[in-house]
């Protein structure tokens, strides 16, 4: 089982947390990880890109000049694609630029993110991340305690974590998602991530 340690919310140490090893301490599939970004980067694409072609742009309707005797090429209207003002010949038209992977490419995407993450020490895993009220400047502590003032990270809440959620926002470097929105683009997108143990437990039981 791998072993992660623990901190607090002022940067102590509290004793490591056993998760499995098939979740957090596999063996990195880059090739994987680059194969499901890429398809969900293009899902998200919305693909409402449009151009005019030549039987769409206004005007052009009588030929500019007579076919021959002028000493010019031929031309048979002024909308054609060589014209300026003319249509575009093979633009873009919408379509959709949906790609999919299939459920188990994405679970082991996911694993093998979570693996780089805490084999290269970018995964700072809290004992428990709570406030009272939602204050940007309590936010600031914590990033600060963990010495990651300076640095991108993405941090993973539990979907109900409302109060933590408004306390973090607001804060530059930080990006908020909740566990069930988890996917290996935000997860692999940081310099550092971080996530409750509640979370860490959730995420493995989901991905065994």
């Amino acid at each position: 089982m791998a072993q992660i340690k623990m901190k607090d919310m002022q940067g102590k140490e509290q004793g490591a947390l056993t998760l499995a090893d098939s979740v957090f301490s596999a063996e990195p599939n880059i090739a994987l990880i680059h194969h499901v970004i890429k398809n969900q980067l293009s899902s998200a694409r919305q693909g409402t890109h449009k151009v005019k072609g030549r039987s769409e742009v206004s005007g052009g309707g009588i030929k500019p000049w007579r076919q021959k005797g002028t000493g010019r090429a031929r031309q048979g209207s002024i909308r054609a694609v060589q014209w300026v003002g003319g249509g575009r010949a093979f633009g873009p038209v919408p379509r959709t630029h949906i790609k999919h992977s299939n459920k188990k490419e994405i679970k082991a995407a996911l694993r093998s993110v979570l693996s780089g993450k805490a084999a290269d020490g970018e995964l700072i895993i809290l004992d428990k991340l709570t406030f009272t009220a939602p204050k940007t400047r309590d936010a600031k502590k914590v990033i600060d305690a963990l010495g990651l003032a300076d640095k991108r990270i993405t941090l993973v809440l539990p979907d109900d974590a409302i109060c933590e959620l408004l306390a973090f926002r607001n804060l530059p470097k930080v990006s908020l998602i909740s566990v069930s929105e988890a996917n290996a683009h935000n997860l692999v997108d940081n310099k550092c991530l971080v996530m409750t143990q509640d979370v860490a437990k959730k995420l493995e039981e989901v991905l065994q």
